[in-house]
């Protein structure tokens, strides 16, 4: 390789050292943190109490708040808060007051008996959810706007390592502290769960401090409404109206690629708690693998994924991560059929977390580059919103496909299912569809 070479490649990385690179960082901690608490972790948590695959695949559908974050987008994008927005700006002011809730929402799963009553811990899950829903909005914006177009492959990298890492600790880290709490007697809380989750809770602190320190990036005024249908075109209807006249006809094969380009990872990811449960390994057998090989390779995944889609561009790693999620699938098939196999599920974590980062830096990237800055909130939560849709949606039968036909049959389905990403991409490269630049006008 020749030296200029070499250093081209040094000129990338340091931008991960730069300031919004670090910001964005701890933020997206902070917004990877909730997604588990309320999905992987409670599933794993529920099934140790011996509730049924079912009624635990069902209970994913609080993750449909995800998806429908577009209804409440414009209002994040537009509308002050009392008494906060003023000191803080527009965008600080939303990401605040969404933490505080994921705090309180925390709290409260943290205080729930779900063997007692189910329903209290649901109405929990489903604040948070609602809250981490919100913040994903008000952050999408502020990543968005904190940097320009030719960086944002590089922010989405920082992000994605951020809430890989939260991810890893809202997992692995919530089983270690749990499973630590059970070998404790000096420990107040009768339900190891509790003094977990209530650590998760003081764990969004880190998105609150980051918050409190982070400049409010410029965004851009539009005109002020005259009138309430003004208002109403303003917020609503002009951010979709502005992304099918950028892209005419080839918003729609945009928004079926977005649709399902993480249908493999999410509706697999359901079972897979509830998987480790059944084949018997216990909550620091799983933390410990997920801790040490999961966050080796999600660190890996993360700054590949960012580099080489600086490198070789967006549309071709989108491919390479598609490719690599179904078949990390087709890894938890063949771990199904090996039992209590803790090499094996070393090897099968970490191939998914790489294979997880890679995809997740590359496909952020390219829906922070589809947006208007004038719309940035609204319109990436409509794409961030479309991505999780009929995933989530499909993955609330997933335990019901466990019961009839185990879990190979299931992984293996999930792997075929990301088939028609594959062919959307190629569509899509194939057509040259284009992303015209971010306008500020």
């Amino acid at each position: 390789m020749e030296l200029n070479s070499i250093r081209s490649w040094f000129n990338d990385l340091r931008v991960y050292f730069e300031w919004p690179s670090i910001r964005i960082f701890f933020l997206g901690f902070s917004a990877g943190l909730p997604l588990l608490l309320v999905l992987g972790t409670l599933s794993f948590r529920l099934r140790e109490l011996g509730i049924d695959r079912s009624t635990i695949g069902y209970l994913s559908w609080v993750g449909l708040f995800y998806a429908g974050k577009w209804l409440w987008a414009p209002l994040v994008d537009r509308v002050p808060i009392p008494g906060i927005t003023k000191r803080l700006g527009r965008r600080r002011s939303w990401l605040l007051l969404a933490q505080a809730l994921i705090m309180v929402g925390l709290v409260g799963m943290a205080m729930s008996d779900p063997k007692q009553d189910l329903q209290v811990i649901i109405w929990f899950a489903l604040l948070v959810a609602f809250a981490s829903a919100t913040q994903d909005i008000a952050l999408d914006a502020f990543r968005i706007e904190s940097a320009k177009a030719e960086y944002q492959a590089a922010l989405a990298a920082s992000y994605q390592t951020g809430y890989r890492l939260a991810m890893i600790w809202a997992g692995a880290g919530a089983l270690w502290l749990a499973a630590r709490a059970e070998e404790s007697t000096s420990l107040y809380f009768t339900n190891a769960w509790q003094f977990a989750y209530l650590v998760m809770a003081l764990s969004m602190s880190v998105g609150v401090i980051t918050t409190l320190l982070s400049p409010e990036p410029q965004i851009i005024q539009l005109p002020k409404a005259r009138s309430a249908g003004e208002w109403l075109l303003q917020t609503l209807i002009q951010p979709f109206a502005d992304f099918i006249g950028r892209y005419r006809w080839h918003a729609f094969l945009i928004l079926a690629l977005i649709a399902v380009y993480r249908i493999s990872d999410v509706v697999m990811g359901i079972m897979a708690n509830p998987f480790y449960v059944d084949m018997g390994y216990t909550k620091d057998e799983v933390a410990a693998v997920t801790k040490v090989f999961g966050v080796i390779m999600t660190l890996l995944g993360a700054f590949i994924g960012g580099i080489l889609a600086l490198r070789f561009g967006v549309m071709r790693i989108l491919f390479l991560g598609a490719i690599l999620s179904a078949a990390s699938n087709l890894l938890f098939a063949w771990l199904s059929t090996r039992g209590h196999d803790l090499t094996g599920l070393i090897w099968v974590i970490s191939a998914d977390n790489l294979s997880s980062g890679i995809a997740s830096a590359a496909f952020i990237a390219y829906l922070s580059s589809l947006t208007n800055v004038q719309y940035s909130a609204t319109q990436y939560a409509l794409f961030s919103s479309m991505m999780v849709l009929l995933p989530k949606w499909m993955a609330g039968f997933s335990g019901v496909y466990v019961d009839r036909f185990g879990y190979e049959s299931f992984f293996i389905s999930t792997a075929l299912i990301g088939i028609p990403v594959l062919i959307l991409i190629g569509i899509a490269i194939r057509m040259q569809v284009k992303v015209p630049s971010r306008t500020q006008s």
